[in-house]
């Protein structure tokens, strides 16, 4: 099962997104839907309300008057703050029912609003974001839902910016075309990331790497980076003592494949275990073809980030998405596998003269084995350099 997090902006259109994703058979767990399920007359969720807000809050048949409750707490902090606590956790214990009772191979897509504001990102293998500029979405809001000008822009203000929504965004769906367009736009979404994504969590197998391609060092990698981190940092909970983004592609002018390496930092090889589930459901499968650290070796990343011999590498994950490569090596923070992957970054980062000297060797072990669809022999070449102190 993959579970996907789909949001966007008031007057983005995520229910086109929603409904194609549905058509091409993912199961859909809408939170406005729910919302208003939980509180329905006779619910808890109705006396809780009217517990807070009084019966000014219902209209005349005893069913929730949203107009009226919006009215209170649209412009009321404290107010909405109260509303979220009765409503939210209501809202989440029954998406984790409908989500439980997916099939073992659904893509499973929770739609949610708020799904930024509400700093629930990091929970989900991937975030879909549906964009559409703050100015389309007032015309949109003004011409589609006839409201005023000023209540639109208001409503929008009260969101996420889309800086804000961009940093959580594995994937950015424009929305600002046609349907027809979107629909495309899903599609190749759907054919080119999410089956594949689901097929290899349901298997425990992460996406392959294939032979080494090295690309100029892209910015976006620390963005992209830090968003994985924080999902890594969410699954290990308290069993983690950090997450460090590593290897070369943390490394800014550095040749690198697009394949972001990460370092999560254990307190012993228990907590490695304890952490493993976890990281599989956050779309991390365990690399089995890594070896342990009790073999005497330590696995590294996608360009090696731990010398032969050393130890203190538990366990190697790699990302199932194929739209994303990225490992996540598991290891004793503290370690000499630990220590010297982030001193070998920071080392590069700050020495021009081995920053060099390391691009050359990469070079020449990526035309080495340009058509070695086994990754672990350019891994294996490049981890060579860092016996090498001057580089």
């Amino acid at each position: 099962m993959l579970r996907t997090g789909l949001t966007g902006g008031i007057g983005a259109g995520k229910s086109t997104v929603a409904t194609r994703l549905v058509e091409r058979g993912a199961v859909l767990v809408d939170s406005d839907v729910i919302a208003r399920e939980v509180v329905e007359p006779g619910t808890e969720g109705l006396a809780a309300i009217v517990g807070a807000f009084g019966r000014e809050v219902l209209d005349a048949d005893g069913r929730l008057d949203r107009p009226a409750l919006a009215a209170v707490v649209f412009s009321d902090a404290g107010a909405r703050r109260t509303l979220d606590g009765i409503v939210h956790p209501l809202v989440r214990a029954r998406s984790d029912e409908l989500v439980a009772a997916a099939p073992a191979d659904a893509v499973v897509v929770q739609d949610i609003p708020l799904l930024v504001e509400g700093g629930m990102a990091p929970a989900f293998p991937l975030v879909v974001v549906v964009g559409v500029d703050a100015e389309e979405r007032a015309r949109r809001l003004v011409s589609a839902r006839g409201m005023s000008e000023q209540d639109a822009r208001a409503r929008i203000a009260a969101q996420a910016t889309d800086e804000q929504r961009r940093a959580v965004a594995d994937v950015w769906l424009d929305n600002s075309g046609d349907p027809d367009d979107t629909r495309r736009r899903v599609d190749a979404l759907w054919d080119g990331r999410l089956a594949g994504f689901e097929e290899n969590l349901r298997t425990g197998r992460p996406a392959p790497d294939g032979p080494p391609r090295l690309v100029e060092h892209d910015p976006d990698w620390a963005v992209q980076a830090r968003r994985l981190a924080e999902r890594v940092a969410v699954a290990a909970g308290g069993h983690g003592r950090g997450v460090d983004h590593i290897g070369s592609t943390a490394v800014p002018g550095l040749p690198a494949r697009d394949v972001l390496d990460l370092q999560l930092a254990v307190e012993s090889p228990a907590d490695a275990g304890a952490v493993t589930d976890a990281l599989v459901a956050a779309g991390f499968p365990v690399d089995a073809a890594a070896p342990e650290a009790s073999e005497g070796t330590a696995p590294e990343g996608s360009e090696g980030t731990a010398p032969e011999g050393s130890t203190g590498t538990v366990r190697v994950h790699r990302s199932a998405d194929p739209g994303r490569a990225a490992v996540v090596a598991v290891r004793v923070h503290g370690s000499p596998a630990w220590r010297h992957a982030v001193e070998l970054r920071d080392r590069l980062r700050a020495d021009a003269t081995a920053r060099a000297g390391y691009a050359a060797h990469k070079r020449a072990a990526a035309e080495r084995y340009a058509d070695d669809a086994d990754p672990r022999h350019y891994r294996a070449c490049t981890a060579e350099w860092r016996s090498d102190p001057n580089g």
